[in-house]
């Protein structure tokens, strides 16, 4: 840095926070460090006293900490997302609609590794509202070497650390499984807890179908559902592995192909996910979802709504984070829980 008098100071990079005092009104910091001064600076500056200010001495390949948190922001950002303003050395991003949210780690720890940048991110693989805050960037110094944002440049490549999908308006259709709900011998408390969570999903229920233990009768039931468009089938009931549980059996033969029938995740270890060749999807939610507040259901709805397909491999890595704690107060998603992959 170097001391200008004040009065030269216009365009000039003020390398610290300068405060203003006046008895009983403020005392408070009116520039900050990184601030450009204006004409308009130049009265204000005078009456605080300051004659001579430190400002930063531009030289060849160093970059501005304002100039570089751009950068770091274009590493990070895509199509759905909003930047703030540059302030005090430092960017955030925001989401621009409801979607679902995700990150690169392996590529955000790499970068994070070189010295004196850091992009800090709320959780990934989490559902998110427009307006939420996403991520915030910036360098540790005032200058830095334009070398190193060219080193965290070549790590992010050309695609955005971050992704932000939004969700899709589904359509959906249920089958309730089992003889004492289909004679009436006992009420259906599963439906409407599916039903409530896909509500607030934004996702219509267009149609529901309460089947007896019988396969054909289920897979009947999938099928019917599936010929009025839906996007989505849900089957409660008859997901264990007692011999008259038939609904995954019944998944199987209606043609639909068979991601994964179990999954690393307490609760909802007994989950079925599937998906017909147009890529309908088929969820067979065990039990739990009925009594427990959250489950592998909460867990993979959003990827369904933002309309991304999972592999087996994908739900193996649910297995790490994948034990609910039965917290006293729930916090989901704001908690480890189904954000290991």
């Amino acid at each position: 840095m170097k001391k200008i008098k004040t009065q030269d100071a216009v365009g000039s990079v003020l390398c610290h926070d300068m405060t203003r005092i006046v008895k009983d009104e403020i005392k408070d910091a009116v520039f900050r460090k990184g601030h450009i001064v204006t004409e308009e600076d130049i009265p204000l500056l005078l009456s605080m006293g300051k004659d001579h200010i430190y400002v930063y001495e531009n030289r060849e390949g160093m970059v501005h900490e304002n100039d570089a948190a751009l950068v770091l922001a274009e590493l990070c950002a895509n199509d759905n997302m909003v930047s703030t303003e540059v302030k005090e050395g430092k960017i955030e991003l925001k989401a621009e609609c409801d979607g679902f949210f995700q990150v690169d780690v392996h590529r955000l720890n790499r970068i994070n590794e070189l010295e004196d940048i850091m992009i800090a991110t709320r959780m990934g693989n989490n559902p998110v509202k427009k307006g939420d805050k996403l991520a915030g960037m910036r360098v540790i110094p005032l200058v830095i070497e334009e070398e190193r944002l060219n080193r965290a440049r070549d790590v992010a490549g050309n695609t955005p650390i971050l992704k932000l999908t939004p969700f899709r308006r589904l359509k959906a259709g249920i089958v309730t499984t089992g003889n004492e709900v289909y004679h009436g011998r006992i009420k259906d408390t599963f439906t409407p807890v599916i039903r409530e969570k896909l509500k607030v999903m934004d996702i219509e229920v267009i149609h529901h179908i309460i089947s007896d233990d019988n396969r054909e009768h289920i897979e009947k039931g999938i099928l019917d559902i599936k010929e009025k468009g839906v996007d989505l089938i849900i089957c409660t009931g008859g997901m264990s592995v007692d011999p008259d549980d038939l609904t995954p059996a019944a998944i199987k033969s209606s043609g639909a192909s068979l991601v994964t029938y179990g999954a690393p995740v307490l609760p909802g270890a007994m989950f079925l996910l599937a998906y017909f060749h147009d890529g309908t999807t088929v969820m067979g939610v065990p039990g739990c979802a009925m009594y427990k507040e959250i489950t592998i259901f909460d867990i993979i709805l959003p990827y369904v709504c933002a309309g991304i397909r999972l592999d087996k491999g994908h739900i193996a890595k649910l297995g790490y984070g994948g034990l609910c704690l039965d917290c006293e107060i729930c916090h989901y998603p704001n908690c480890q829980f189904g954000k290991g992959v």
